[in-house]
């Protein structure tokens, strides 16, 4: 009987200190602080509860946490229910920015989009990740769910803050024990690697890349995103893993970057940094291969390497008959510096008009200058979005055109769809983590000064 006392006074105070929780919550949503900080209401009120629930206070509510887990998932589900129109109306307001924060999912929520993790579920690829998920939300928003590396949580804050038209965003992420979940925007057509490099693409007379006017749009795209990730991200990143398969399509067919990490976040914008080498061969620049030395130019370096991949529909690696593995820089820069472009010009893609032409010179000799052996020889990411954005004009369309249509971009025969082969699993791709791999590369280049 007075065990019973005792647990129903206990009780009693797990639910004064639960109410008390409720109210600051109720608090925290309906006071000023959200706006005066830039972030969305229903973002400031999910930190509440996030940091109420693991605060020692809300530990504090018994030895069970009962109480406040009841609390929590009464929130979820008031937010989720169709009877919570307030909530659904805040959910979707932007912060300053204009994007809508990330989000910390639950596994059962994860589970539920993906038809608990069902085969059919399943992406080939996803930029460099295998095994990634197609997931529907609550919300209606298609999503990939991809099991990665976890961040630490200020790098998880300052990636969940990247808001480009050009980058793949992350919707959210779920620790599961000692696994991370990240929901990203689902991207329709897959990476350009794989558009470029599928079997079923590569004898077809028409598809939707099989335009030159649209490859430069894909590779202004891509430059437009490195060139945020460069400038205008606070702190500024090195993406640190810019290749064909970590450029993604859309429904809409624009480029957008991804595969974030191994990416560098930089205490200074234009700074030098001597870090572990990682990357993928056949993108890493010479001074960052050699000596560790990782500037911006890196990614310029690995950009230039997609544009070569552009222009002649060829891998990083070519093959070889004689075990050797060619590159496609030995390939490619020759002819272009001779003046011979359209000697390694994809034969998928139709000869180019006069105009097509004048732009594809731009692209080739901004290719070029990418791969500089030097850094300093290289161009900025400003220089090269001006480079492919004229290039671009000269087809007819520019980045500041008002009535540019991405349709206009699209070869007038586009019934080829370029979906990949899910039985491909052929790639170029080897991520490099030990200096044995890069053996071969370091053999192959001159000796750059690491300045």
């Amino acid at each position: 009987m007075d065990s019973e006392i005792v647990e129903s006074t206990d009780m009693a105070d797990i639910t004064v200190d639960a109410k008390s929780f409720s109210w600051a919550v109720d608090s925290a949503i309906k006071s000023e602080t959200a706006s005066i900080s830039g972030e969305s209401r229903i973002h400031s009120f999910c930190s509440v509860v996030d940091n109420a629930i693991r605060s020692r206070t809300a530990s504090d509510l018994g030895t069970s946490p009962s109480p406040v887990h009841s609390l929590a998932s009464a929130v979820a589900n008031a937010m989720s229910s169709s009877s919570a129109a307030p909530f659904s109306q805040l959910e979707v307001v932007p912060n300053a920015t204009g994007l809508v924060p990330a989000r910390l999912f639950t596994w059962s929520e994860l589970k539920e989009a993906t038809y608990n993790f069902s085969p059919h579920n399943r992406i080939r690829h996803f930029g460099s990740f295998f095994f990634v998920y197609r997931g529907k939300l609550v919300d209606g928003r298609e999503v990939a769910i991809v099991k990665e590396t976890p961040f630490g949580k200020s790098e998880f804050a300052i990636f969940s803050r990247l808001d480009h038209r050009n980058l793949v965003g992350l919707v959210g992420h779920c620790e599961n024990r000692d696994e991370r979940l990240s929901v990203y925007e689902y991207m329709k057509n897959g990476s350009l690697h794989d558009c470029l490099q599928d079997k079923n693409n590569v004898d077809k007379d028409c598809s939707v890349l099989n335009s030159w006017k649209m490859r430069i749009k894909i590779a202004l795209d891509a430059s437009l995103g490195i060139q945020y990730l460069h400038n205008y991200a606070n702190p500024s990143i090195i993406h640190r893993g810019i290749k064909s398969s970590n450029i993604l399509l859309d429904a809409t067919w624009t480029a957008r970057v991804f595969g974030f990490g191994w990416s560098f976040i930089c205490p200074e914008p234009d700074g030098e940094y001597e870090e572990r080498i990682v990357g993928t061969y056949g993108y890493i620049s010479p001074e960052y291969a050699m000596w560790g030395v990782l500037t911006a130019k890196c990614d310029v370096y690995a950009l230039g390497v997609v544009l070569l991949e552009l222009l002649t529909g060829k891998r990083v690696i070519l093959p070889s008959e004689d075990g050797e593995e060619p590159r496609l820089l030995d390939f490619a820069v020759p002819p272009i510096l001779a003046g011979d472009l359209v000697e390694i010009l994809d034969s998928r893609v139709g000869p180019p008009d006069v105009k097509e032409a004048e732009a594809l010179k731009i692209l080739a000799h901004t290719a070029i200058r990418c791969v500089e052996v030097e850094p300093r020889h290289r161009p900025t990411m400003n220089d090269i979005v001006v480079d492919l954005d004229r290039a671009f004009a000269i087809c007819g369309s520019s980045l500041y055109d008002e009535n540019f249509s991405y349709s206009n971009a699209l070869p007038s025969h586009e019934s080829n769809h370029m979906t990949p082969d899910p039985l491909d699993t052929d790639s170029c791709d080897i991520p490099i983590d030990e200096e044995i791999l890069i053996i071969d590369f370091l053999n192959s280049l001159k000796h750059p000064s690491p300045r």
